[in-house]
């Protein structure tokens, strides 16, 4: 099968196409032709092995060198086989799913908890493009103990886990107000935000209003900042936060802890990556969209062939929407 393979930590460049063997599913993994797959912060944090402090952790891109040398979060593509164990899925199933890796090659094989059925009303670009965001907006909402009513603000709308926070709150009674640049205004209202604020004209941090919840997904304002916005009893959800070599942008989550700003409680934080249970986060979301509550926002498809340009452009971070690839 070919496969973009990491040669090292650095740039686009560092994907080179290979030819590799097929996986075979074993145990209680699935085999899933990859159909379409889509670039996240998280697969180029891992192709520059940025921040240089994750390399030292664990699951981190790896110390020595890259710990998946095929990356791709998000995958979307058909059942091919199954192992022994899998007793929901079958050869021919649709399905999407949130990976270590694998989602830049024509084949991954992965644990079957790892995917769910693919939302029926989706192409399979558009699937690729709502594991990893949409997760991480899901439970970002949850964190915060967003089910209901209530006033929340998330500051950075318009990226991958923006446009579908904007819309998971909405769609579970919050009135949402979105921060993102002029130009992207329209979408952010459209999406189901009641109020707008330019990040480029108005500090929100200094407007005197107040929210029940702040999900910053931007991370460009000092955790103490966001004090000065909290309704009582508030919650301030630390989603990410600006890209650096050396710590950031875990570096602004570990200030923002250390600098014990906030109550007990009141800031928390949300990891797609560490959840424990990525299957039922999805079927939630596949009822969101199923009900036509929810839609991936996609800025742009890149072919196969042009996967290397699609890292490229969503690094640059100007997407509105999610950067996906499709064969």
């Amino acid at each position: 099968m070919r496969a973009y393979v990491q040669t090292g930590y650095g740039s686009a460049d560092r994907l080179r196409v290979h030819e590799l063997d097929r996986p075979e599913p074993t145990g209680d993994e699935v085999l899933v032709r990859v159909r379409a797959t889509s670039v996240n912060p998280y697969d180029w944090h891992h192709l520059r092995g940025e921040p240089v402090v994750a390399r030292l952790l664990p699951d981190g891109p790896g110390l020595r060198g890259p710990r998946f040398p095929v990356l791709g979060c998000d995958v979307a593509g058909q059942v091919e086989a199954v192992g022994p164990a899998v007793t929901g899925f079958r050869p021919g199933d649709d399905v999407f799913g949130l990976l270590d890796g694998g989602g830049f090659g024509e084949y991954v094989s992965a644990r079957a908890g790892r995917f769910a059925r693919m939302p029926r009303n989706l192409s399979y670009p558009r699937a690729a493009a709502v594991p990893m965001a949409a997760v991480t907006a899901l439970l970002a909402l949850r964190a915060a103990g967003t089910s209901g009513p209530g006033r929340v603000l998330i500051n950075g709308a318009s990226g991958g886990v923006g446009t579908f926070a904007v819309q998971i709150a909405r769609a579970y009674g919050a009135t949402v107000t979105a921060v993102v640049g002029a130009h992207n205004a329209a979408l952010a209202t459209s999406l189901g935000a009641a109020d707008v604020i330019d990040y480029r004209t108005t500090d929100f941090t200094r407007s005197g209003r107040r929210w029940d919840v702040v999900l910053d997904v931007a991370g460009n304002h000092p955790g103490r900042a966001y004090r000065r916005v909290l309704a009582p009893g508030g919650v301030v959800v630390l989603v990410g936060g600006p890209a650096g070599r050396w710590v950031q942008p875990a570096g602004h989550v570990f200030a923002t802890l250390a600098a014990g700003a906030f109550a007990p409680g009141r800031l928390r934080l949300a990891d797609a990556v560490r959840c424990p249970d990525k299957r039922a986060c999805l079927d939630e979301i596949t009822a969101l969209i199923e009900d036509g509550r929810v839609s991936p926002v996609i800025d742009r498809e890149f072919p196969f062939d042009q996967l290397a340009a699609a890292v490229d452009y969503q690094e640059q971070g100007h997407a509105a929407g999610k950067v996906v690839v499709s064969r």
